[in-house]
């Protein structure tokens, strides 16, 4: 009986001492927190939201009556998809992808007025709101056509309605449009028509430069026909007048070479041996003798 009785005090002081090192341990291990890179530690005394916000690192905070809250303030993507109004009363489905940031100073007042849920209640509400705000002043031809000057606006416009709550829009990208089904259908018989009428312009218009070409070939083909023409009259002119002018200059040679001398050459080289005939002439004219010569 006595040594069950100092065995059930050793089990019990033993129990006790291990209580006792658990709690000693739970205290010293809850007196100290560990905010890691990219965070903020929202310190919450008994309930009580402090404006002290930790930053990156080891801190000392109070067992049981203090709990620290961690806060991502590192960029986080949101992708958001919703439907919104054009201004030509088109409804478009829109997604798209928004990163944003947390302000480090301003952890605390976020996680006071919203607590830990502050994307589906602050961010995501915003985008949407933005969102149809910005597409209700475009056509959807115009939004599919603007889209970058969309998104800035749509940035322009989150940072304007967030930033006071300490939430910065760091980028923002349309990842989609789309439309209904009558939109596509009826942007596609349009395009189709402005194909058509696109190619019958550029047939019009190859029909108009092959005439064009083919005209401009002719008056070129006349020209040069009227030019050779020309060049072959003025080659027949020059030809007869420079065989009038050497036949004018053996003509003037020949002139010049008729002498006396040269006359009688001819008329006694051409003689045949026979002197003239008489004759007489009429009204009692000389009489013209002819005289034969013996042969």
């Amino acid at each position: 009986m006595f040594r069950n009785k100092q065995g059930n005090l050793s089990v019990g002081k033993i129990i006790l001492a291990a209580v006792a090192a658990i709690l000693v341990l739970s205290i010293v291990f809850g007196s100290f927190v560990v905010i890691p890179a990219g965070h903020t530690g929202v310190v919450v005394t008994l309930g009580k939201v402090s404006d002290q916000v930790l930053q990156e690192g080891i801190h000392f905070k109070i067992p049981f009556a203090q709990e620290i809250v961690q806060i991502d303030n590192r960029i986080v993507k949101l992708e958001v998809s919703t439907e919104a109004f054009s201004k030509d009363l088109q409804t478009v489905t829109t997604v798209l992808a928004v990163n944003y940031r947390i302000s480090k100073n301003m952890s605390y007042s976020i996680y006071k007025e919203v607590g830990a849920a502050f994307e589906e209640v602050l961010v995501s509400p915003a985008v949407n709101e933005a969102l149809k705000a910005v597409v209700a002043q475009y056509t959807a031809s115009d939004l599919v056509a603007s889209r970058s000057e969309v998104s800035v606006q749509l940035d322009t416009e989150l940072n304007g309605k967030l930033n006071a709550r300490g939430i910065y829009i760091e980028d923002l990208n349309i990842i989609d449009w789309d439309f209904s089904p009558e939109y596509i259908a009826a942007v596609e018989a349009k395009q189709v028509a402005e194909q058509t009428l696109i190619k019958t312009r550029t047939e019009q218009e190859q029909q108009i430069v092959i005439a064009e070409a083919e005209a401009q070939k002719q008056v070129i083909a006349a020209n040069a026909e009227a030019e050779s023409a020309l060049i072959a009259a003025e080659a027949e002119a020059k030809r007869i007048k420079l065989e009038a002018d050497a036949q004018a200059e053996a003509n003037r040679i020949l002139a010049e070479s008729v002498t006396d001398a040269l006359i009688q050459y001819q008329t006694i080289d051409k003689w045949n041996g026979q002197l003239p005939q008489v004759s007489m002439g009429e009204g009692g004219a000389t009489p013209l003798i002819g005289v034969t010569l013996p042969e």
